[in-house]
């Protein structure tokens, strides 16, 4: 047990660059079995995360780790993380104001998804995006192999008045799809948040409620003050830097039903 974040390192993942819709970006790759995409929070693959996927490998999982922006395995700082933020603010790939936009860094992710499907077990992968790029895994939906797509505290676009609120970082077209996907398919969703984070607020996940009804499974971790799990009002990291090894923790439970989400998912694809 431990007061910390897991974390890990570099160690065993197989690096390589991968190119597709005109955008290249490192990926780093281990484990066997089912195929699960990591895309990081801000600022990049650092060791928090890196325990994440270490963990997710451990599960028994091929995670494919994106590396979106940053330097990979670099220790997070005050620093580092605004250097980040601002690189990723102005960059067309992402869009990061823009309401009810397609993004083109989904049409990449598609493309990662669709080639680590290819190659694991079953007939999809999940995926799961953190901070900035949360709401890039509902995005990556749009294509049929991602069976299980996981939103953790999902923060584009920037919730700047009430529109960006509401705003669940897809065009309308693909919130359509998505939809459609849940009712002709059985595709799930699962978002997460914390109660108090500004930076993903209750307005977007009440939106996805209204478009996705009960396939839309939401974990809301409380951190209002004197909350039980003793979270800062400013926590924002559900599955990497709030998470403690200590039975009943909430953002343990948090990252363990991540964990049973894609084995209901994809281990059922695989059996089929």
């Amino acid at each position: 047990m431990t007061d910390s974040a897991p974390v890990s390192d570099l160690n065993g993942w197989r690096h390589r660059p991968f190119t597709a819709a005109g955008i290249t970006h490192d990926c780093f790759e281990k484990g066997e079995g089912p195929g699960v995409v990591v895309l990081p929070e801000i600022p990049g693959i650092h060791p928090e995360v890196l325990g994440f996927a270490d963990h997710l490998v451990e599960q028994g999982f091929t995670v494919v780790l994106v590396s979106l922006y940053g330097v990979p395995g670099k220790e997070v700082s005050t620093g580092y993380g605004l250097s980040s933020m601002a690189k990723v603010c102005v960059s067309k790939e992402f869009r990061a104001l823009a309401a009810n936009a397609h993004r083109p860094v989904t049409d990449y992710l598609r493309a990662v998804s669709r080639d680590l499907a290819a190659r694991t077990p079953g007939k999809g992968v999940g995926v799961i995006g953190m901070c900035f790029s949360g709401g890039f895994a509902l995005a990556a939906a749009v294509d049929d192999v991602v069976l299980a797509p996981v939103m953790s505290q999902p923060s584009v676009p920037f919730p700047i008045g009430a529109t960006r609120k509401r705003d669940l970082g897809l065009s309308p077209a693909e919130a359509d799809r998505i939809v459609a996907r849940t009712r002709d398919e059985g595709l799930c969703v699962l978002g997460m948040r914390f109660s108090e984070d500004f930076m993903v607020p209750d307005e977007r996940f009440q939106h996805l409620r209204e478009r996705l009804g009960d396939a839309f499974e939401v974990i809301e971790l409380d951190s209002k003050p004197g909350n039980a799990g003793g979270f800062s009002t400013k926590a924002h990291s559900v599955v990497t830097g709030e998470v403690r090894d200590r039975p009943g923790h909430p953002a343990l439970g948090a990252r363990n039903r991540v964990v049973e989400f894609f084995r209901e998912r994809l281990t059922v694809c695989t059996a089929g």
